[in-house]
């Protein structure tokens, strides 16, 4: 199975498009589309701003008749937790990126086959420990 990542930017749109038809040439389930770096949030009032254009997974995946996923905004704690090297999902505040991320997971999650829904899958959970896979597991 594919998930398909894009930003709203028509020129990874077009790319994302060639990716999805290669999908369906060699028959590969596409999951479903994500737009990232959907609008930025400001670190000093959270506010979230459309840098780039916005939408353009959404229709892309409605084009295909592919499920869209979610919009994941561009938060400056997810490079942060890049470079330090720890999981973004795991030592982050709850903010809309931790929510779009984890909400996106759980569609994925529930669209894998039976078989598949564990196999190979590491989970960050709900940042506490935990590991439950759920991003409301109640810590």
């Amino acid at each position: 199975e594919a998930l398909v990542v894009t930003t709203p930017q028509e020129v990874a749109l077009a790319d994302v498009r060639k990716s999805i038809n290669f999908c369906k040439t060699v028959k590969m389930p596409v999951l479903g589309v994500v737009e990232s770096m959907s609008g930025f949030i400001c670190p000093h009032c959270g506010e979230t701003v459309d840098i780039f254009s916005k939408g353009g997974g959404e229709t892309t995946a409605r084009d295909f008749d592919l499920p869209f996923l979610g919009r994941v905004p561009m938060d400056p704690q997810v490079v942060t937790g890049g470079d330090s090297g720890r999981p973004y999902l795991s030592s982050a505040a709850d903010t809309p990126a931790t929510r779009a991320f984890a909400a996106i997971v759980d569609q994925v999650v529930d669209r894998l086959p039976p078989g598949k829904k564990t196999a190979g899958l590491q989970s960050a959970g709900c940042g506490c420990g935990c590991n439950t896979g759920s991003s409301s597991c109640g810590c």
